[in-house]
């Protein structure tokens, strides 16, 4: 296997991998991760109606964004070892790149805008790992599929559950 290739956990086949995107996307992340923090630290602290540090609503946010950007700086060391510098051509995507990121925008809209708020947010949390999970794998082999949704399924409710108890009994915030 060229080191431009990786294999595919799932079927086997050989896909390309693009130093060049994982350096655009590493610095998308990281723009993203230092907003994130940035505007995680500009949120009130309520030190005015006694609250600690730990009681702040940024903690969590400037949490993530400190991984989100310590994660694209990894991704981003990575394709610089990879070539991602070079220039090599004009780049094409992958024939399905656009229609699978349509898809994933399309399951976050329909996660956050519609089923958040209308149904208990373990079910819709459930739910949409257990969409985004089946939409993806859907392309495997026929005689795996009914083995890949009830994965799927199994996959959506534990982290359901999971993201429900996480949150209410670690962080202690009731959710809708």
């Amino acid at each position: 296997m060229s080191e431009v290739e990786a294999e595919s956990p799932f079927d086997g086949e050989k896909a390309p991998a693009s130093p060049r995107a994982d350096l655009i996307t590493a610095a998308v992340l990281f723009t993203l991760g230092v907003a994130i923090v940035q505007q995680a630290i500009a949120m009130p602290r309520f030190v005015e109606q006694s609250g600690t540090g730990l009681t702040a609503p940024g903690i969590v946010p400037g949490f993530y964004g400190v991984m989100i950007a310590l994660l694209s700086l990894g991704l981003g060391l990575r394709a610089v070892g990879r070539g991602g510098w070079a220039v090599q051509g004009v780049a094409t995507a992958g024939t399905g790149d656009g229609r699978r990121l349509a898809i994933a925008a399309l399951l976050g809209v329909l996660y956050s805008g519609v089923l958040v708020g209308r149904v208990p947010f373990w079910a819709a949390s459930a739910l949409f790992v257990f969409a985004f999970t089946t939409v993806f794998e859907w392309d495997q082999a026929p005689e795996r599929r009914l083995r890949r949704i009830a994965e799927a399924a199994t996959i959506g409710l534990a982290t359901g559950i999971t993201v429900m108890l996480v949150f209410e009994n670690l962080f202690l915030l009731r959710l809708p």
